[in-house]
This record gives C-alpha cells, sequence and structure tokens, in this order.
C-alpha cells in the first residue's frame, strides 16, 4: 500500500469516485481514494430491488440517527447514508433528478460565481450517458448511465392518468425545459442493474496504475503543517496509516461526516471544540452550520394487486419466476427502485419553481422499511423541495468513532409545516382519482385524517427525511458570508491543500433528489482542480511530485509519514 500521493480523496462515495477517476486521467499524478466501507460489489447493490435490504440495516450503510427533533414530536430521524464505495449511489433508490435550473441560479446570486444554471448544466451533461434522451439537455457519452425502467409495471399509467384527472401535466423528463408535472423517473441503472458511481467511474479507472483505491479505511483525522493540510491518518483493517498528499487533500465524506472530520481534526468553532477537548487550530465557525434535509410524509394505502411488491403467500409464489426473468432479461421486479413515478407540483402561481415533490412507491414501505408489513399496497410520499429551517452537524465525541450530532430541526420553522399541510392535500387528491383510488382498498395511516389540525398531527408524528442532507461546509465568499466553509472553487477558507467536495457544500438545497447534483459537483471540482488549481503552480517531476514550499517532509516528525 502506498502512502504518499500527489491527491488524497477521503471518502469513496459518489464524489470521490468521481474525482479519483477524473484526477487520474492525468497520467503524471498519482491518486490515492480511501473509503471506510467496502468493495460496493454485492449482488444487493447490484440487483436494485436490494435497496429494500440495505436501507433499514446496516448492510453497506452507516444507519445514523439524529438527535431528537422537537417538531417531529420528540422522536430521532433515521439517516442512512451509504457505506461502501459509491457511497449513498450503492444505496439509494437512483432516481435521476438534477433540481430546477433557478437552484443553481441561486447559488450563483449568493455569492459563488461560476455555478450558475448554465455554467453548472456542461458537467450534467458530461456526466450523463442517457439511454432515450438526447439533446442539449442531456448527454450520450458521460459514464453515468441513466435509463428507462424495466419494471413494466401498470401502475405507472396508473398514476399519470389520476395526475391528469387531477388537472397535472403529464412530463415525460424531470430533467426537461420544465420540472413541473407527473411521470416514470429514468434511474442510474444500466441494463436494469444499478449503476452505482463506483460502477461508472471507477470500474475502469483502477486499472490504472496511478489510482490507488483503499477500502476498510476509516480516516481518523486530518494532519496539518501550519495552515496547510498534508494528509490523513486512517485506520485500515485495524492498522493506524499515515497517507500523505503532495498537493491536495480532498474530503467527500458527505455532508454529515465531511464537517465531523474537519471538526475532529481542529477546524471549526472553537468553542465548540474545546468542548470536546479538542484543540482547535483553525477558526472556522461555519463548520456544520447550515445542514439542510428535505423533509418527507408518506400515505400508505393497501392493494390486493399483486403486480405491487408485497410480503404475502401470492407474492412468494410471483417470486421464482421474477427471478428466473431477472436472470434472463434484467427485467421485472427485482429492477424495482420502488420509488418508480412522481410528481412536481407549485403551491402557488407565485412560487418561482415546484415546492413539492411526490414519489409513488410500489409496495407498502413504512418507516425506512423498519416496519414490515403484511400484504400489498402502494406508498405516496410528500416531500418539501425548498424548507426554510436549517440545522447543523456538531460532535458527539472528540473522534470519527462517535457517530455525529446531526440536527437537522425539522419543521423549526412554521412555514415548513403550512407547506407540508398544503402538500399534503395535493397529493391525497391524486390518490383519491379513479384511475388509483379503484386499486387502492384500506387507508393504513391517515383514514381518520381530516381537518388541518389533524393533518399536522399526523405529519409531526409520521415525518422524516428523504435522505437528501446538504449544505455543512457551504460554498460563499469568506468576506460576505462569515458562516461559508469553502469558497467558490471548494477550496477551504485560510488553509492550503485542503477542498471539499460533496454534497456538503451546496449553499442551499436543490428542488429535487442530491445524487445528480453532487456528481455534477465533483465534476466541476475535478475540471477546477485540474485546469486552475494547485497543480499549475509547480512542475510535474513524477506521479508524487511535490510543490518546493510544501514537501510533507517538511512536516514534524510526529506526522511524517512511514515509508
Amino acid at each position: 500500500m502506498r502512502t504518499s500521493c500527489d491527491y488524497l480523496i477521503i471518502g469513496g462515495g459518489s464524489a470521490g469516485c468521481v474525482l479519483a477517476a477524473r484526477l487520474s486521467e492525468d497520467p503524471r499524478v498519482h491518486v490515492t481514494l480511501l473509503e471506510a466501507g467496502g468493495e460496493g460489489r454485492s449482488a444487493l447493490v447490484r440487483t436494485p430491488a436490494g435497496v429494500v435490504a440495505m436501507l433499514p440495516t446496516r448492510l453497506n450503510n452507516w444507519a445514523l440517527q439524529t438527535v431528537p427533533q422537537p417538531g417531529l414530536g420528540g422522536r430521532r430521524g433515521y439517516q442512512p447514508r451509504g457505506k461502501a464505495l459509491g457511497g449513498s449511489s450503492a444505496i439509494n433508490a437512483m432516481l435521476y433528478v438534477r433540481g430546477h435550473r433557478s437552484d443553481y441560479d441561486r447559488w450563483a446570486t449568493l455569492g459563488n460565481p461560476g455555478w450558475s444554471w448554465d455554467e453548472v448544466l456542461p458537467y450534467f451533461v458530461k456526466a450523463e450517458h442517457n439511454e432515450r434522451l438526447h439533446g442539449p439537455l442531456h448527454g450520450r457519452d458521460g459514464p453515468l448511465r441513466v435509463s428507462d425502467l424495466r419494471t413494466d409495471s401498470p401502475w405507472h399509467a396508473r398514476w399519470i392518468d389520476a395526475a391528469a384527472s387531477a388537472g397535472h401535466a403529464h412530463n415525460p423528463d424531470f430533467n426537461g425545459p420544465e420540472q413541473d408535472g407527473f411521470g416514470a423517473f429514468q434511474v442510474t441503472q444500466q441494463g436494469g442493474e444499478r449503476c452505482s458511481a463506483a460502477r461508472a467511474y471507477l470500474d475502469g479507472a483502477r486499472r490504472r496504475p496511478n489510482l490507488q483505491v483503499v477500502t476498510g479505511a476509516q480516516v481518523q483525522r486530518l494532519a496539518l503543517h501550519g495552515r496547510r493540510v498534508i494528509g490523513a491518518e486512517a485506520r485500515v483493517h485495524g492498522r493506524l496509516v499515515r497517507f500523505a498528499a503532495q498537493a491536495e487533500v480532498i474530503v467527500c465524506a458527505g455532508a454529515l461526516h465531511s464537517p465531523q472530520l474537519l471538526m475532529v481534526s481542529g477546524i471549526g468553532d472553537p468553542r465548540a471544540l474545546r468542548a470536546h477537548g479538542i484543540e482547535p487550530l483553525h477558526v472556522l465557525p461555519g463548520v456544520g452550520h447550515n445542514l439542510q434535509d428535505h423533509v418527507d410524509f408518506v400515505f400508505l394505502h393497501a392493494s390486493g394487486d399483486t403486480s405491487l411488491a408485497g410480503v404475502s403467500l401470492r407474492g412468494l409464489l410471483r417470486l421464482p419466476g421474477e427471478l428466473l426473468r431477472w436472470s434472463r432479461q434484467r427485467r421485472g421486479l427485482l429492477s424495482t427502485p420502488f420509488a418508480e413515478c412522481g410528481g412536481f407540483l407549485r403551491l402557488s402561481p407565485r412560487s418561482a419553481a415546484p415546492d413539492i415533490q411526490l414519489l409513488m412507491v410500489t409496495a407498502l414501505v413504512d418507516d425506512h422499511a423498519r416496519r414490515p408489513r403484511w400484504g400489498h399496497g402502494l406508498s405516496c410520499h410528500t416531500i418539501l423541495l425548498r424548507p426554510r429551517s436549517r440545522g447543523e452537524v456538531g460532535l458527539a465525541g472528540p473522534t470519527m468513532d462517535t457517530p455525529p450530532r446531526i440536527d437537522p430541526r425539522y419543521y423549526s420553522d412554521p412555514r415548513d409545516l403550512d407547506d407540508m399541510v398544503a402538500g399534503y392535500k395535493l397529493a391525497r387528491r391524486v390518490l383519491q382519482q379513479p384511475a388509483l383510488a379503484r386499486h387502492l382498498a384500506r387507508d393504513l395511516a391517515t383514514a381518520d385524517v381530516r381537518s388541518d389540525e389533524q393533518i399536522r398531527e399526523v405529519l409531526r408524528q409520521r415525518s422524516d427525511t428523504v435522505y437528501h442532507p446538504v449544505g455543512t461546509c457551504r460554498m460563499g465568499p469568506a468576506g460576505r458570508d462569515p458562516l461559508a466553509v469553502v469558497d467558490t472553487e471548494l477550496r477551504v477558507h485560510g488553509l492550503h491543500g485542503l477542498r471539499v467536495v460533496d454534497a456538503s457544500v451546496m449553499p442551499t438545497i436543490p428542488g429535487g433528489n442530491t445524487n445528480a447534483p453532487t456528481i455534477m459537483v465533483a465534476e466541476r471540482a475535478a475540471d477546477l482542480i485540474r485546469h486552475g488549481g494547485t497543480r499549475a503552480a509547480f512542475t510535474v517531476a513524477g506521479p508524487a511530485a511535490a510543490p518546493p514550499t510544501a514537501r510533507v517532509d517538511a512536516a514534524p516528525a510526529a506526522l511524517t509519514v512511514p515509508a
């Protein structure tokens, strides 16, 4: 195992996989990628329906929890995050959604030039290999496979017909000119199998001699020498190893673990660090603040239709045929992400973009599949796309061995609850349309909910995350934004040799699923690093060449990397 490199990437999730592949395209540099989890190649990962086994368990999953949430009646929220190469793209529902163009224009107006819609669109296109759609908004040559669903479910037509009856248009492309409307999602699948970021970006890149991928590597802290970050310490299969980076360390540990790693390394608010016995090495009070997440509510309706996934005798009898179909055609039930269709809705004609996202899930998935339901049925998620509530990620202990303290503060801004009441009513109206209602039986969660106050109460009882935490190392100008952590090139303010590249840098949450935007951020970061970053300042003399003023051997003895 090589312990010295040019670029040290911490976290093999969606962003880390992109960066490792793109930076190692330059044969003159050496890249090391550290991932705490495993390879992410199991049958559960490859088979789309395997999400139902990973989401509620610790299989490839950090399975984190929030602190008790007053807005959720004192309950702890659940925060599944991927723990394998590919990160959360190895355990998610694979929905390919970019958000609304206004999301990125807002990033730019907040003081982040280069991140407007027109400027980030080329990176979405660069990443994408769309099997059906083409034109200026879609890519056909990128590594990330994007395809139509192969479930052949009759519920797609029922969903679209019900939406039309409720007054909503059909939209065959949520990433097209307009986001509004209802339709079936495109998914990050290739030939009916999951196309995680690891499969898309790393599988080919790992043949390069200048790329080293180390799994089972739990990073403990960053190594600083003055104001320069020179490497990191990681526990690799029980052994402490010090890795040195001659050019840059790039933290890609996600919106929950990236701020934690900075803080345990002495980077953050001095008061918060000292409370856990950590010596502050660099004052950066915004680390961990600005946590945003899409709060979500789920309707549950039983159905006698066994084309829906479910646990029943008839469902078990169906399974051998579905296994055979999957093995021969990669179609049918095992290709489902469960969240197969959706819709984007505005709460007011004055809304600049959709406010609510709906997901039609072709199974009874209750409490993140942690509460099994007998029988078959349909779930409908109602998601607030632009919550006003802001939370934070803090420390529960002084090391990475203790999970971070996660406090999303759901519904702390009462306007979020007001918007979700309106979203609830829109979703309920769609579910009541004959195209759906005649196939649905008992309402399992909201049968007696009628008044606005009853809606508010059931929202508090049943809301939780839909797995999109962002913003905890937010991008922004240092002078204008006192809580900004990184600049527009994702370099950590006030330090040299350190960037953060993942969903934590997003200043505001996009109006949709966050995997595609995270991949876009990493694609753009790779260009920033290669064409305008650290390496431009010095001549490459070999795979571990260092700038003359920042050699690792100038570090204190305690941080010197052994040969």
